[in-house]
């Protein structure tokens, strides 16, 4: 890995950032609508806008408030809301991709204290890069794993050879048209993993989206403290594949039962 490759973080740009992830403040300022500045984009109580503590050089950091609801969360928001979200999101992404603007274009989401987010009001984050390719360490691989769910639009398995462990989910559709589908089987998944995985131990999670030609894929990854074999080698872990299969048994039940789509009916 080159310098080129390492994003570098601005200390002094987050003075004064708000944080609440651990502990809720009498002030969220995601909350008070009315004082947002550079607003770019705003449709029903989603917001996209710049993100006033631009930490990241060489970047154009901003975020889409998903919702009105300081305790909303994929987790517990309609069908129908959550598709809204993933509709907004995937709109706003998209836009800053066609742009041509910028290197590469991440768009991610934390949620709770292990995830590395800093507010709890629901969120993501869509980051232009102007000179990094922040694709450029994954393969292809990394979003194929044991199947859970299987059919001609969308495949949902747990990786075999994640990007960081232990963990992880590929939600996957091979065309934009899908995205409710995409906005509903990731619904399901992390309501699993909050509720259900390892006996509902994770208050944590993230979610990663990749754009590779028609293809979206939603990775979702239960959050812990790092593996000391990543943080000092980059080498990551999975479980074995008995515990692998039980996973995907579990989250194939809880997708047949919950999921309100027509691919798994």
């Amino acid at each position: 890995m080159s310098n080129k490759d390492v994003l570098v973080f601005e200390i002094e740009q987050a003075k004064g950032k708000p944080r609440d992830v651990e502990k809720r403040n009498d002030y969220c300022p995601f909350c008070d609508t009315k004082n947002l500045t550079n607003i770019i984009e705003q449709k029903s109580d989603m917001i996209w806008l710049e993100n006033k503590f631009k930490t990241l050089r060489d970047t154009n950091q901003t975020l889409v408030i998903e919702s009105s609801d300081h305790e909303g969360d994929i987790s517990n928001y309609s069908v129908e809301k959550n598709q809204e979200v993933f509709e907004f999101i995937y709109h706003c992404w998209n836009e800053m991709i066609q742009s041509k603007k910028y290197e590469s274009v991440l768009m991610y989401k934390n949620f709770g204290p292990m995830s590395g987010g800093s507010l709890r009001h629901p969120h993501f984050q869509i980051i232009g890069l102007d000179k990094v390719d922040g694709y450029k360490h994954v393969e292809e691989e990394n979003f194929t794993g044991m199947d859970v769910f299987n059919s001609k639009h969308i495949n949902v398995n747990v990786s075999q050879k994640p990007i960081m462990g232990f963990v992880e989910f590929n939600v996957v559709i091979n065309n934009p048209k899908y995205i409710d589908d995409l906005a509903e089987f990731t619904r399901v998944t992390v309501k699993y993993v909050l509720d259900d995985l390892y006996g509902g131990k994770f208050d944590s999670y993230n979610i990663f989206f990749y754009k590779f030609g028609k293809k979206i894929i939603c990775k979702i990854e239960a959050r812990y403290v790092v593996s000391p074999y990543f943080v000092g080698y980059r080498l990551s872990q999975r479980d074995g594949d008995k515990q692998v299969r039980g996973i995907a048994d579990v989250l194939l039940k809880r997708l047949q039962e919950n999921a309100q789509s027509d691919e798994i009916e």
